[in-house]
């Protein structure tokens, strides 16, 4: 009884329907950018001061430039340690005072400026920006900068809880559906926050969308790999996450165009109504199909697929079984990850994997907001960097195989974070150089991991084992506001050294892994426990004994 695969070698295992789905998927792929990096632009915070009352008219009654205006007003100004107190804190004064000349107003009064007393910004913040964004707008800045590592860290709460929760609900009620219901929530409650009037509302929109948008990423994953044949499962998988990339180019524009927050969070948000037409273009998985014992539903889908492609679907191959047929039923545990000592190893370093993919992918796209560069060539560049990564990965990874080509991706992304803390601002060239080198670097391990993941565990803990792997991804995510923005306030290099400790660990952890490549996967505990010794092909040798026989002469 022929296989889902074995039909596809008949029917087109990447033609006319897959190259169409393919497209449709991709844009899906392609519109999850501005959720997972959209902090860059949503919560951009610029330059900013304490709002003080009077300090305007002053201004303009003296004639001041906006330099001397915050040579005189400002505490800390000129000061490259005093960003604190340049940000967050202010004279106190009464500027209104008709006492205060015009030629350093302070130094008229009694007590020396060094010892004036200082306050807490009241009236709010004045900020150096032409444009907006939720750091702006809700004052997220100061005692309320953890708002914004809160508002990040809310939709990577969201990643973990909905890509277990929503995983399963695809699993037992179908792709397609479950696609169809992320989309439609994902869609609503990014409106939503571009019209939310406080930080709490908006806050609850974005953890929303972070339940429903990963894990419809990874839906629409799912169903382009299992509607294309084997041999294009691997190189498909790759592009589809290259098309993530080509997101990142198109938010970079819509960006530049749009520096008004609640403008730019309604335009990426409002074309995924779109993809609610993928109810008539998309059909539901076959093989879904069949491992639920919907046989016919999966033939007519499996016919529709042929017509699409210009093949016809022979009688012979109408009856349909499983992919994978297991003879003996079992239930998988999460001791199953670590029972046993290569399996345990394994499950260890792809958490810690995952955990630094995540951490220095988001890390350094957060950290060069803060650089002080200008932020849209400084990411766009950086995005660019990852159409080469995909290449490289679909070049070596059948060639070198995985293990060097990953380890190495982790050790460079890790060797640029820490060359980056010792190159001077002056040469910023370099730093965005170096920068993109390391974007590049950690991309590659990204996709590297989530690769090899299912390459090392057997076939009956394979989806448990990429599930708890994959969720360090999302708890990295969590913890990456923290570290950057708040160690940013104790030194403004120290997240890229704290990056640079993680990746080079990374690399050194990878090499102890064992080589996947032209090994079939593991199917019981013994096959992945095995898999660092190298296999021997047992040949039969047939040997052929001679036996000696005088022969008589003639």
């Amino acid at each position: 009884m022929p296989t889902v695969d074995d039909i596809l070698e008949h029917i087109g295992d990447f033609h006319f329907f897959q190259k169409q789905t393919f497209f449709l998927l991709a844009l899906l792929s392609a519109a999850f950018t501005p959720i997972y990096v959209g902090i860059v632009f949503l919560g951009f915070t610029p330059d900013h001061r304490c709002l003080s009352p009077g300090v305007a008219e002053l201004s303009q009654r003296c004639g001041w430039s906006l330099g001397e205006e915050l040579n005189y007003t400002v505490p800390g100004h000129g000061d490259a340690g005093g960003a604190f107190a340049r940000q967050c804190r202010r004279y106190e004064v009464d500027w209104n005072q008709s006492a205060l000349g015009c030629v350093d107003p302070l130094a008229g009064l009694e007590v020396n400026r060094s010892l004036l007393p200082l306050a807490p910004c009241q009236h709010g913040w004045v900020y150096d920006s032409p444009g907006s964004s939720i750091v702006t707008e809700f004052n997220l800045v100061c005692s309320n900068s953890w708002k914004l590592d809160l508002f990040q860290s809310g939709v990577n709460v969201g990643f973990f809880i909905g890509s277990v929760g929503i995983g399963y609900i695809a699993d037992r009620f179908g792709r397609k559906l479950c696609l169809l219901i992320t989309i439609l929530i994902n869609s609503a409650s990014g409106v939503l926050m571009a019209i939310s009037p406080t930080y709490t509302w908006m806050l609850i929109f974005r953890v929303i969308q972070g339940l429903v948008s990963k894990a419809g990423w990874l839906i629409g994953y799912i169903l382009i790999t299992e509607f294309v044949g084997l041999g294009y499962r691997r190189t498909v998988g790759i592009l589809y996450q290259a098309a993530f990339t080509f997101g990142l180019l198109v938010l970079t524009g819509v960006a530049y165009a749009l520096p008004h927050w609640r403008w730019l969070q309604f335009t990426v948000s409002l074309p995924n109504f779109c993809f609610l037409l993928y109810y008539w273009c998309l059909p539901e998985s076959p093989r879904w199909l069949i491992s639920q014992n919907q046989n016919p539903k999966a033939v007519k889908i499996i016919k529709h697929i042929a017509e699409k492609n210009g093949k016809s679907l022979p009688a012979s191959l109408q009856s349909l079984r499983p992919d994978e047929e297991v003879g003996e039923k079992l239930n998988p545990s999460f001791l199953d990850l670590v029972r046993t000592p290569q399996i345990r190893k394994h499950t260890l370093i792809l958490m810690y994997n995952w955990f630094t993919s995540s951490v220095l992918y988001q890390g350094l796209i957060m950290h060069m907001g803060l650089s002080g560069g200008n932020i849209y060539l400084d990411f766009f560049y950086s995005a660019l960097v990852e159409f080469p990564a995909a290449l490289i990965i679909i070049f070596t990874v059948d060639r070198i195989g995985r293990r060097y080509p990953w380890a190495w991706s982790n050790m460079v992304a890790g060797a640029a974070c820490l060359a980056l803390v010792f190159i001077p601002e002056d040469l910023h060239w370099l730093k965005v150089t170096i920068a993109c080198l390391g974007r590049m670097g950690i991309t590659m391990a990204y996709e590297m991991v989530c690769l090899v993941n299912a390459e090392l565990y057997p076939t009956f803990i394979r989806n448990l084992g990429v599930l708890v792997c994959s969720s360090m991804c999302d708890i990295g995510g969590i913890m990456t506001p923290f570290l950057v923005y708040r160690l940013t306030d104790v030194w403004h290099e120290l997240p890229l050294v704290v990056f640079a400790v993680v990746g080079l660990i990374a690399g050194g952890l990878v090499l102890l892994l064992p080589e996947t490549k032209g090994k079939a996967l593991p199917e019981t505990i013994d096959d992945a426990e095995n898999m660092q010794r190298p296999r021997k092909n047992k040949e039969k040798t047939i040997y052929l004994q001679v036996k000696k026989v005088d022969i008589p002469p003639n």
